[in-house]
C-alpha cells in the first residue's frame, strides 16, 4: 500500500488533537512537567516491554539521545511559553515547524523540497493563520519562547530523517522518548518539587497519552520517516491544530467559526497537494 505510512502520520496527528482537551484539563491539576515526565515515563515503559532497549547498539543510544534532546526541547519551550502567550498565538507558531523544517532541512542536510512538498507546506501554513487566529494575530511575552519550541520540533523532524537511517525504529523511538523521560523529571523535581499525583482523572490522562500520543505516535513517526521526506512529513503532523479543533467540537463544544474550518481545510488540502501531487523521483531525491 503506497501510503500506508503518510495514512498512519495522519492517525499520529489525529491522536494527538483529539487528546488536546485531555492534556489541558490534566495540566491545571498537576505540573506541566510533572505531566510530561509521566506521560514519557509511561511510554519508555510500554517502549521497554516491546523490547525498545533489547540489544542496543552504541550508536542508536547517541542517535536516540540527540532526537529526544530535541523533543523535550520542543516540549519545554512550548510548555513555559504557554504561561506567557494565548493559545491562539501559541497554536500558530507551534505551526510554524512546517515552514522552518525545509528551510532548516535546506542550511542543514542541503536538501531543497519537492514543488509539491513547498506548495503543501504553504497552503497548511495559510490554514495555520485561519485556523489559530480567528481573530487575529497580537504579540504576546511567550511567543519568542514558543517559536524556539517550533524550530525545536522541525529539528526534531530533521534528526530523525539524519539519524534514522539504517537503525531501529523501535530502538530510537525507546531512547527518545527516555531521554525526554530523564530531562522533563530533573526539571519538575528542580522546579516544581513535584509529588507523584493521586488525581485519578490525572492518571487515566497519562496513561492514555502515554501508550498512545507518546509510545504508539513517535515510534510511528520515527518509523514512516524512513520513507516520508522531513518537509511531507511536516506537513502532514500540521493537521494536528485541525483535528485538535474538530475534537474540541465534539468533546467541549468548542466552536471553530467560519475562518477556523475554512483553515481546517486548507491544511487538509496542503496534505493532499503534498502526497497526491508528488512524483515518485521527489520523494527519493528528498529523502536523505
Amino acid at each position: 500500500m503506497r501510503y500506508r505510512w503518510e495514512i498512519a502520520l495522519i492517525a499520529v496527528a489525529a491522536v494527538w488533537g483529539s487528546t488536546f482537551v485531555l492534556v489541558q484539563d490534566a495540566v491545571e491539576r498537576v505540573p506541566p512537567f510533572l505531566f510530561i515526565a509521566l506521560r514519557f515515563g509511561v511510554a519508555s515503559l510500554v517502549l521497554a516491554a516491546a523490547g525498545a532497549f533489547r540489544g542496543i547498539r552504541r550508536d542508536e543510544v547517541i542517535a536516540g539521545g540527540i532526537i529526544g534532546l530535541a523533543l523535550f526541547s520542543g516540549y519545554a519551550f512550548q510548555t513555559v511559553g504557554l504561561q506567557y502567550t494565548s493559545p491562539s498565538n501559541a497554536g500558530f507558531i507551534t505551526g510554524l515547524f512546517v515552514v522552518i523544517t525545509p528551510l532548516l532541512g535546506a542550511v542543514l542536510l542541503r536538501r531543497l523540497p519537492g514543488a509539491s512538498a513547498s506548495a503543501g507546506a504553504l497552503l497548511a501554513t495559510g490554514g495555520l493563520i485561519l485556523l489559530a487566529m480567528p481573530d487575529g494575530f497580537a504579540l504576546g511575552r511567550g511567543d519568542g519562547l514558543v517559536l524556539v519550541a517550533a524550530t525545536s520540533f522541525a529539528v526534531h523532524i530533521l534528526v530523525i530523517a539524519r539519524h534514522g537511517a539504517g537503525r531501529s525504529p523501535l530502538r530510537l523511538a525507546g531512547v527518545q522518548i527516555a531521554t525526554a523521560t530523564v530531562l522533563a523529571s530533573l526539571w519538575s523535581i528542580g522546579e516544581e518539587g513535584a509529588r507523584v499525583p493521586s488525581d485519578g482523572f490525572v492518571w487515566f490522562a497519562i496513561v492514555l497519552t502515554g501508550v498512545l500520543a507518546t509510545a504508539a505516535a513517535f515510534f510511528i513517526q520515527t518509523a514512516a520517516q524512513r520513507s516520508i521526506p522531513p518537509t511531507r512529513t511536516a506537513v502532514i503532523l500540521s493537521a494536528e491544530p485541525a483535528f485538535a479543533g474538530i475534537f474540541g467540537f465534539l468533546l467541549a463544544g468548542d466552536r471553530l467559526g467560519t475562518r477556523g474550518y475554512a483553515g481546517a481545510g486548507l491544511i487538509m488540502v496542503g496534505i493532499l497537494v503534498a502526497e497526491l501531487l508528488a512524483p515518485e523521483r521527489e520523494q527519493v531525491a528528498e529523502t536523505v
